[in-house]
């Protein structure tokens, strides 16, 4: 479970350190400072976010530990000992759509992800590349906030008009 989240993690920018006395392939293979052991409290000085994802025991402890400190724990399948829940992310040319079941239905979240994923247009650079081009126009104009999106809607109809030609 932990695993799933170190992509997202080292992506995001986190330096992360696994704390744990066995893990899997994965995990071991990893751009992570890696602690081959069981957790310490020491283990959250200096740190700004914590993912636990042990025996309920044990994230109970890191939740304690992280509380004290005032931490945020996501508490991998464990909803008892989470005070921040990571959900689905869709993340694709500058366009982030986040899906979250407070942390009491996971494999929700990553259905509804992937149904949203597979639902996005598979031209959405272009999309992007639209919008912010416009916004350029926008804010030079100072054109309203409320006939922004009309005009947005308009360009991007006229992508797919222009492809039809």
């Amino acid at each position: 479970m932990a695993a799933s989240k170190l992509a997202a993690l080292i992506a995001a920018g986190a330096r992360v350190t696994v704390v744990a006395p066995e893990v899997c392939a994965a995990m071991a293979d990893a751009d992570v400072v890696m602690q081959r052991r069981g957790f310490e409290e020491t283990d959250l000085d200096g740190v700004w976010f914590v993912v636990a994802a042990a025996t309920p025991e044990v994230n109970a402890r890191v939740a304690r530990a992280a509380e004290q400190r005032q931490l945020f724990v996501n508490a991998v399948d464990d909803p008892p000992n989470a005070s921040a829940y990571l959900g689905g992310v869709i993340r694709r040319h500058g366009v982030a759509v986040a899906i979250s079941t407070d942390g009491h239905a996971p494999a929700l979240a990553g259905l509804l992800r992937e149904a949203f994923d597979a639902l996005l247009p598979a031209d959405l650079d272009r999309w992007m590349e639209t919008a912010r081009s416009i916004r350029t126009h926008w804010k030079a104009v100072g054109a309203p906030m409320a006939e922004r999106r009309p005009q947005l809607l308009e360009k991007l109809v006229e992508l797919y008009a222009e492809a039809r030609r």
